[in-house]
């Protein structure tokens, strides 16, 4: 399994977060968390605007992190199924604790009449 930062750090989360705050990242793994195992086209459907390039490097890399599992069929055409490992779950609770967050704080903004700020393409 691959470590997350090839230097130390003195934060014990900045290699982790070095990895999930990558463009895209994110995504890719609260569409798997939510929607469960599924295909590398579907995942791409799933991750609006995507590229099948970085897609295929985030996969990967999350892999290689041990929070994506990649499961390999000998059938023709090939199938290549993706899903979340153990590992990730623990993570998708902190996922979930900043969902209803999100949706707590965009809740605020709504019924305050302030304006929350513009939300990136990407996580």
């Amino acid at each position: 399994m691959k470590r997350f930062t090839k230097t130390p750090s003195p934060c014990a989360i900045s290699g982790l977060m070095e990895l999930l705050t990558r463009p895209w990242t994110m995504h890719i793994l609260w569409s798997l968390s939510t929607k469960g195992p599924m295909r590398f086209g579907g995942l791409r459907k799933n991750v609006a605007g995507i590229s099948a390039r970085v897609l295929t490097e985030r996969l990967r890399t999350l892999e290689e992190a041990g929070f994506v599992f990649r499961h390999y069929e000998q059938t023709i055409p090939p199938a290549v199924t993706y899903g979340i490992t153990d590992r990730m779950k623990d993570i998708e609770k902190v996922l979930t604790q900043l969902e209803a967050l999100a949706r707590k704080w965009n809740g605020e903004g709504a019924a305050s009449g302030h304006s929350q700020p513009a939300q990136s393409a990407h996580m």
